[in-house]
């Protein structure tokens, strides 16, 4: 609640005026059954049309004043409720750009969606239609109690049986769906998971021909979602029959023992029909405050769950970091190993070690899953290591702020990411103020010049969402320079030349090396002629160096990569 609390303090002045309007509607909405019962008791028992009048004037003035004040109310929690909600998202969304890809890891990333927009959404309506209730409900019963009483003491006894039964059946309600919202809230995520699957890989989808299949997988989880709903919303509507039971049955009891006290002259028509309306706002006001615990229930499960992000420890921090700057790029491993879970029984990575000198090409190459990505994404520490030390510049990469680190390394993905906007724009992720010379010369490099003027708009050319309207190979050239544009200390190409042909392989390749000779560059591959250059190969297999060497070397004495090497050649015959 703390936590919370903090997030409110920047609207705490639209919260208290809110309070104060609601508080001061409520009197104002009492006052009106005590001007009615003098309008019956005074002005019709006596025929005084002018006193009739009068009071009614006064109900319709206290109607306005609460009706400004409602609408004063209503503009004041939604500037808070939604001011809330937006603090909290932001809060948020910041906290996970801390995160490492272990911290992402333990959430999906569905999940991590629903709790910044639904779960987020959830708490933000609780506030701006949960406020008035929860403060309106408490005085209105108050008052109206003590109203009642003061009309006829006897007959308001009857709210000390009301209130315990209404008290139990909140209790039970409240109980049972409590567990169920946190579940429908994990419903949604699979939702959500499903969704973004299909629609990230919808032409997979579309060429495997698979739409049924997965309007099956979705119509499981939907099933599940609307079943885990029923059953949290079977309960709570219980909340409303249960309440309107117990507020009839007062009313009888009223009428039946009210009308005996008429009756017998004990009592006044007027002040019964003051004391039914005073009974109601107290059985209404129960009732509202019933929902709203409710609606919090629900809203302190969605809390919950937002409380996990903002409270998860990033993996990574700058703790141990020192003022100082990346110079050559030089890169050293020191028995290095890694697992992504400190439960895992095996390491991804076993005791690996070997040295980079500052403007030295380096190829990894090994067997599909020997944990090539793995290995080069240790080195801008978008991973931790679990054990062994990894030096750039002979200083432990700890010692670099994640910023700085990142900042002097640059990374190409195997999974390539373009983003919404256009070419130019995309291009001024690797540099924010680059000129149109520096742009250029990058894109040269890149060979992204040889297709650029068959776009419709050359560097102003918009690309659609990650990049659909570009082709795979353009696309990886297009990373390839916005990585140069960085001008980073380390390069790293992770098979990001896959799709494109080897003669532009060879211009990049050519490129690199000629307009950037003092920049540390390391190459995962799949072809062998795509790191056959390098001043050293790096032979993974199963996570462990299998051999270091240049290419002569190890085709003359490495029985792995004389097998992938022939392999290739004899592909290339076929």
């Amino acid at each position: 609640m703390k936590q919370f609390l903090s997030y409110a303090r920047a609207y705490r002045k639209e919260m208290i005026l809110a309070i104060l309007c609601i508080e001061a509607e409520t009197v104002f909405e009492l006052i009106i059954p005590m001007i009615m019962a003098d309008i019956i008791d005074v002005g019709i028992a006596n025929q005084d049309k002018s006193y009739i009048i009068m009071k009614g004037f006064q109900m319709v003035v206290c109607a306005l004043i609460a009706l400004l004040l409602g609408q004063a109310y209503a503009h004041l929690s939604a500037t808070c409720g939604n001011g809330i909600g937006a603090t909290i998202r932001a809060s948020e969304f910041q906290k996970m750009q801390t995160y490492s890809f272990a911290n992402t890891d333990k959430f999906s990333t569905p999940s991590l969606v629903t709790r910044l927009t639904s779960d987020v959404t959830m708490i933000q309506n609780s506030i701006t239609n949960g406020m008035r209730p929860a403060f309106r409900s408490p005085v209105m019963m108050i008052i109206a109690i003590v109203i009642s009483f003061k009309i006829n003491a006897t007959l308001a006894i009857v709210f000390l049986i009301a209130a315990p039964i209404l008290g139990s059946i909140l209790f039970f309600i409240v109980k049972n769906v409590r567990p169920l919202y946190s579940k429908m809230q994990t419903s949604i995520d699979f939702v959500n998971r499903i969704i973004q699957e299909n629609l990230a890989a919808i032409r997979v989808v579309k060429a495997y021909v698979r739409g049924e299949h997965e309007i099956e997988k979705f119509d499981e989880v939907n099933q599940n979602l609307k079943g885990a709903s029923e059953k949290a919303f079977g309960i709570a509507i219980l909340n409303m029959p249960a309440f309107q039971f117990v507020m009839y049955g007062t009313i009888l009891s009223i009428l039946w023992f009210g009308g005996h006290l008429v009756i017998i002259g004990d009592m006044k028509v007027g002040s019964l029909t003051s004391f039914l309306s005073y009974v109601l706002q107290v059985l209404n006001s129960l009732m509202m405050f019933s929902n709203v615990f409710l609606l919090f229930t629900r809203s302190l499960t969605s809390w919950n769950r937002i409380t996990e992000v903002l409270e998860e420890e990033p993996t990574i921090t700058d703790d141990r970091a020192k003022d100082i700057q990346m110079q050559s790029g030089s890169i050293a491993f020191e028995h290095v190993y890694f697992k992504y879970k400190d439960t895992a029984k095996e390491y991804v990575l076993s005791d690996i070690s070997f040295e980079i000198k500052s403007g030295q090409t380096v190829g990894i190459i090994g067997p599909t899953g020997s944990a090539k990505s793995t290995l080069v994404q240790l080195i801008p520490r978008l991973y931790d290591v679990s054990s062994g030390s990894i030096f750039i510049d002979g200083h432990p990469i700890y010692e670099f702020t994640q910023k700085h680190l990142r900042d002097s390394i640059a990374m190409v993905l195997q999974k390539n990411i373009l983003f919404s906007g256009t070419v130019r724009e995309n291009l001024f992720w690797g540099k924010e103020d680059a000129t149109q010379e520096e742009i250029d010369s990058a894109c040269h490099i890149a060979c992204v010049d040889e297709f650029l003027d068959r776009l419709d708009n050359g560097y102003d050319t918009e690309l659609g969402q990650g990049g659909v309207n570009v082709s795979g190979g353009q696309k990886q050239r297009l990373c390839i320079a916005r990585a140069i544009l960085k001008a980073p200390k380390v390069l790293i190409l992770d098979d990001s030349t896959s799709a494109v042909d080897t003669a532009t392989e060879a211009k990049i390749k050519e490129g690199l090396s000629k307009e950037l000779p003092n920049m540390t560059k390391i190459i995962i591959a799949q072809r062998i002629t795509s790191v056959m250059h390098a001043d050293q190969i790096i032979i993974l297999d199963d996570g462990k160096i299998n051999a270091i060497g240049t290419h002569e070397e190890l085709l003359k004495d490495n029985e792995i990569y004389q097998d992938i090497y022939y392999s290739q050649q004899q592909g290339g015959n076929l």
